[in-house]
């Protein structure tokens, strides 16, 4: 499932039209991974990497937000990305904390002041993922 999710409503899961994906059971799957991109605009990537390295994982610490790791593109198609993991119990508790981290003070104070000469984020993507059956990790 490639379509860049835009929206979580009721439980369910729906593509850029708005269209339902699938409905989520919590015990379709022990944990929820979010797999997220965020191409840097030109010339930014450095910025983008300083505002998670200097404060987002420390705000995500402080909140409960689980992070499995951090990558940037070494070969392919684009190299002015960041592309990163979180994981979750649930939808709902995904829905809880980032509900609570993009309002947070702090949070909203440093993306200002990192913005302040403009956006360094052209575009994001999100997608949620579930372990197989037969994936190392559940």
């Amino acid at each position: 499932m490639s379509q860049q999710v835009t929206a979580l409503k009721r439980g369910q899961l729906r593509n850029a039209r708005n269209e339902k994906l699938f409905p989520f059971h919590q015990s379709d799957a022990a944990m929820i991974y979010e797999l997220r991109v965020y191409t840097a605009m030109p010339g930014r990537l450095a910025d983008v990497l300083a505002r998670f390295r200097d404060h987002t994982v420390d705000i995500w610490n402080r909140l409960g937000i689980r992070q499995l790791g951090y990558w940037t593109t070494a070969i392919g198609p684009d190299s002015n990305a960041l592309t990163y993991m979180l994981v979750w119990d649930s939808m709902a508790n995904r829905e809880a904390k980032w509900g609570e981290f993009v309002i947070d003070p702090e949070w909203v104070r440093v993306r200002t002041a990192s913005e302040a000469s403009g956006p360094i984020v052209a575009k994001m993507d999100s997608s949620f993922l579930t372990p197989t059956s037969f994936s190392p990790l559940k």
